[in-house]
């Protein structure tokens, strides 16, 4: 039992912090503009809210309440347009900003004005996060191949392995276009679902209480967010201590291609919205 919780303990962490890296989503290219412009108050506060919408996908993912996902599927779409138009949104704001790195950290009304506003960030980590029905399907499919790498390296899971196994089957035997669309969504880049065969763990199968599910599940969705946070509060400091050595106008360049990227995933979260409303 022990073991097992120190197994998915380390697993969660460390599959928060990877799957956290690409700048490939929402999150991470907001969190990236905004860093470059100096704002890391406003970057944690982003962390701190999108981490809400990780650890409830996460967990979702992890304790097989993919069985809601039928009763849960009739709101992706209108999700997908409150994403949408909230993605465009904050798009068109970042691509409008100018960068002022020379000033950015004085003390003057405007700087202290933007500094207090940091507290938007939350909401939009949190919005951005929780409108963004691909994470289900991403963090399932993630949680899937960590557990199941995990178990084949002979580690005990506390059966978590089969019971995720498990919630991939019925994810995949829906028949809807919206799982094929959400799987190449993914911010975790990491295809379609497959269902290969979970090696067994070399301590063999083992009895523990009821309750115990419900324990691994909480750990491995808050170590996942852990390592997010984690990566997410390294990455802010890291962008915002070294802003001043780019180059003024690579930086507007760069900052302004993000914007245009998070504006690309408004457009297609509302491209599929309307598809499947169609459909």
């Amino acid at each position: 039992m022990t073991e097992s919780i120190l197994t998915i303990s380390i697993a969660g962490l460390l599959a928060g912090l990877i799957f956290s890296m690409p700048i490939a989503g929402p999150i991470s290219i907001l969190i990236t503009t905004n860093a470059l412009k100096g704002r890391s108050g406003y970057c944690n506060f982003v962390t701190i809210g999108a981490s809400f919408g990780t650890f409830t996908y996460v967990f979702f993912a992890a304790y097989g309440l993919t069985k809601l996902y039928p009763f849960y599927k009739p709101a992706i779409p209108y999700l997908l347009s409150l994403g949408s138009l909230f993605l465009l949104f904050i798009g068109y704001r970042l691509f409008r900003t100018k960068l002022d790195i020379e000033h950015i950290g004085d003390k003057n009304p405007r700087s202290d004005k933007i500094r207090n506003k940091g507290e938007g960030g939350f909401y939009a980590g949190f919005i951005i996060n929780f409108l963004n029905p691909t994470l289900l399907i991403g963090w399932l499919t993630s949680t899937f191949f960590v557990i199941s790498f995990v178990s084949s390296l002979g580690f005990n899971t506390g059966n978590l392995d089969i019971v995720i196994n498990q919630s991939v089957k019925e994810i995949s035997s829906i028949e809807s276009s919206v799982s094929e669309n959400i799987e190449n969504l993914s911010t975790n880049s990491l295809g379609i679902i497959k269902t290969p065969e979970i090696v067994k763990s070399k301590n063999g199968p083992a009895r523990f209480p009821k309750y115990f599910h419900l324990l691994i599940s909480v750990l491995y969705a808050f170590f996942v967010t852990a390592g997010s946070i984690i990566w997410f509060y390294v990455l802010t400091f890291l962008l915002t201590r070294f802003r001043k050595k780019f180059n003024l106008r690579i930086l507007t360049v760069f900052i302004k291609s993000l914007s245009i990227i998070i504006c690309c995933f408004g457009i297609y979260f509302g491209y599929l919205a309307v598809r499947m409303l169609l459909n």
